[in-house]
């Protein structure tokens, strides 16, 4: 198997091949029209004809296209991979060098201390891609979701990355599930990516966008109506004539941030401005092949959703979501924001301003960023505080290098980053006077959870449009609105800007740039890999044990959970990243930013071994060597965010067997199957207020029996107990995950048995 720098268009043809006849079977299998998503997912099916499809219920077997892992998760994934016995992956995947390199100064500084920080890390990522028959895109690339989009998503086509944001590719008209390294680990050994069959929500979509709308106005938008939770279990399919309006890149843009509403993924039909983009990123022979089955790659004629959401983009205003919830929406200007600032008393004054990441770094988004800084620029105007800006890929940065927007983007004060994630993802270094205090933080990001850009609590992180950034940017204001506020020029006069005006495609083409792809061997049995025992930043794996067939009874809650609890709380990032190849390393971090709901504290509870008060690492550690299984307690969504399995793994390593919840996010959820342990949702929501911190948990009647609760019961310090039921999603393949130990055990003893 060749894995190249993008999708071969044998693959492609192979994939549309199946297409048509796989279409029509599903059809008649279902007596309806059919979904874009449904035609893609049966087109994917491991075994079309008897797979059962019922929406929300059934468990399907998928044959991905491709899996693609960006360099935090891949160590993981691949050191789970190392120990499952094959020579080489058998389904293309990829590496991108992207979450490692830390903003401190600037691009070329930055990203020559990450060489140097990393190298360890980067030395081991390129020998086992070598090794192992995967692609290497290195430090310096580009965002993985980026790259991607610009060499391998295709129409109709199906992919898992280890990223929560791979939905990105769905602006391609791709499938494209963000998931565990584990799961990656299952379809890059050959074996199918199991998954729940997902509803499908449509978002219809009517009118233009025009003046200061953007795409990321409509997902903020959808992020408003549906809420972080709104898309948990379903594909979110977006049709209409206004879907057709928006350009590839401000597709995926939407399908990006879909992650935030819980989505599996987010998709839009195949249409010229994907034929358009395939073509300026020298993939004209796949949007020739996707005219051929054009139909098949867009919903059918009254296609049925579990749910239909409308929303007029000529009606469609500028929102900023945040602080703390990308689903927290507001209006832009001081009836908004502004109101909502005053009311919570947020700073108004913001402290910086950032451009970038993998949801908005596309080459129309930096053209109309920079048509607003040559406004600025031609009436003397400079950004009034810091201005930082993220270049999707080095395709991009080559681009708008060559085109003049990074100098247009210079002129008014801006410094430029890394082709990397950087701030995004809290590899964002900031001087300790300005975090140190409350602070208002406005970004085209994605994601704003607390501590999730500069590791500090007192930075309130606000997202929007890469457009209303580079307004408050110049205005240094919150509250600022452009469509009816004014600057100040230095002659005094009044400046009010113009609506931003961008370029979908380079006329010119895109520029490459440095060619920064290693392609494996095509024998790699003799590459090395080295993994130090003494290195504190990558550790060997060892098997998690079989369960050992007992109830789990008398279990401590280690923590308890109080509001949201996402994967940054579970498994911080930051400072931690360079941990995420040393499993007992970065256990150091397990639980530290999870509010204590037994008065408050943060990343602290009660050791009930000893009775003392300490950090939840430390309560872990102590729990784990002295042998004593422990639950622990969630809220509303658990889990959510970052797909990062870590957050399952650390659980696991210390000791941890259970995960009780009022509701779970689905990566998460899945990522604690994956490593054995047993996520239960409370029956009754109010069964959470009954625990208390001295309780002990029994989870009675193991293993778990798929479509049936779990009865469990709670023994009070005075030694009574309140028994309560708790609901589960397993399946009967999950199950056998859970009585093996791990699913990565049972894919070891396929691969054995096949050997």
């Amino acid at each position: 198997m060749t894995v190249s720098a993008g999708t071969p268009i044998s693959l492609v043809n192979a994939v549309y091949a199946t297409l048509p006849a796989n279409v029509a079977l599903g059809r008649e299998r279902l007596g309806r029209p059919l979904t874009l998503a449904e035609k893609i997912l049966i087109n994917h099916l491991v075994d079309p004809q008897t797979q059962e499809m019922e929406r929300g219920r059934s468990y399907a077997d998928f044959n991905p296209d491709r899996v693609a892992m960006q360099d935090a998760t891949a160590q993981m994934a691949l050191l789970q991979f190392m120990t499952a016995g094959l020579p080489q992956t058998l389904v293309p995947s990829t590496v991108h060098c992207d979450h490692l390199i830390l903003a401190k100064t600037g691009a070329k500084l930055d990203l020559r201390d990450a060489n140097d920080a990393n190298r360890e890390v980067y030395d081991f990522l390129r020998s086992v891609s070598a090794k192992y028959g995967v692609g290497f895109w290195g430090p310096g690339s580009g965002i993985i979701h980026q790259v991607v989009l610009e060499h391998y998503a295709f129409p109709g086509g199906m992919m898992i990355g280890t990223d929560s944001h791979t939905p990105n590719a769905g602006g391609l008209g791709m499938v494209a599930i963000g998931v565990g390294g584990a799961d990656a680990v299952d379809v890059m050994t050959g074996f199918p990516f199991n998954v729940r069959w997902p509803k499908v929500i449509g978002i219809k979509l009517t009118g233009t966008l025009s003046g200061w709308s953007s795409p990321k106005d409509v997902i903020l938008e959808v992020a408003r109506l549906l809420t972080v939770e709104g898309g948990t279990g379903a594909i979110v399919e977006y049709f209409g004539d206004g879907a057709d309006s928006i350009s590839a890149t401000g597709k995926a843009t939407i399908c990006n941030m879909g992650a935030e509403i819980g989505a599996t993924c987010s998709v839009f039909g195949y249409d010229a401005n994907m034929s358009a983009y395939l073509s300026a990123t020298g993939r004209a022979d796949i949007a020739a092949a996707a005219d051929k089955v054009a139909a098949d790659l867009r919903p059918d004629a009254g296609a049925q959703y579990d749910q239909v959401v409308e929303i007029n983009l000529d009606a469609l205003t500028p929102l900023i979501n945040g602080p703390h919830s990308p689903d927290r929406a507001h209006k832009i200007g001081a009836n908004g924001v502004g109101k909502a600032a005053r009311e919570n008393n947020w700073p108004l004054d913001v402290s910086a301003t950032l451009i970038g990441s993998c949801t908005n770094s596309s080459y129309e988004d930096i053209t109309r960023a920079a048509s607003i800084a040559r406004q600025a620029a031609a009436k003397g105007l400079k950004a009034k505080v810091e201005l930082l800006i993220s270049p999707g890929s080095e395709q991009i940065r080559a681009t708008i290098e060559r085109d003049g927007l990074l100098a247009d983007l210079e002129a008014i004060g801006a410094t430029v980053l890394a082709n990397a994630c950087g701030p995004c993802i809290g590899q964002w270094e900031r001087a300790a006077d300005i975090n140190a205090k409350p602070n208002s933080i406005v970004n085209s990001f994605n994601r704003n959870f607390p501590k999730r850009n500069d590791g500090s609590a007192n930075t309130l992180s606000f997202v929007t449009s890469p457009d209303t950034v580079m307004a408050i940017a110049l205005s240094g204001r919150l509250d600022f609105d452009p469509r009816v506020d004014t600057l100040t020029a230095p002659d005094g006069s009044e400046v009010k800007l113009d609506a931003p005006r961008g370029d979908i495609l380079p006329a010119n083409g895109y520029n490459e740039g440095e060619d920064t792809f290693t392609a494996p061997p095509a024998e790699g049995s003799d590459v090395s890999v080295v993994v130090s025992p003494t290195s504190d930043r990558l550790q060997l794996l060892s098997p998690f044990g079989a369960w050992n067939g007992n109830d789990y009874i008398g279990l401590p809650v280690l923590m308890k959970a109080q509001g949201k609890c996402t994967t940054d709380h579970i498994s911080a990032a930051g400072k931690w990243l360079k941990y995420r190849g040393h499993l007992e390393n970065i256990s150091g971090n397990l639980f530290i930013g999870a509010v204590n709901a037994f008065g408050g504290a943060v990343g602290e509870g009660l050791d009930t071994i000893d009775g003392s008060h300490r950090s939840y690492p430390d309560i872990a550690k102590h729990y784990g060597e002295s042998g004593v299984q422990w639950c622990a307690i969630g809220d509303q969504n658990y889990g959510e965010g970052s797909s990062r399995e870590h957050a399952a793994m650390e659980p696991r390593f210390r000791g941890g067997v259970v995960i009780f919840a009022r509701s779970f996010a689905r990566i998460h959820e899945t990522n604690l199957k994956k490593q054995g342990l047993v996520p239960l949702t409370f029956a009754d929501p109010k069964t959470y207020d009954l625990i208390e911190e001295t309780d002990r948990i029994n989870v009675h009647n193991l293993p778990p029996v798929p479509d049936q609760p779990v009865m469990c019961s709670i023994t009070k310090a005075d030694g009574t107990t309140v028994e309560f039921e708790a609901k589960h999603t397993f399946s009967p393949e999950q199950v056998a995950w859970f009585k093996a130990g791990s699913a990565l055990n049972i894919v070891r003893a396929k691969v054995a048995a096949q050997k």
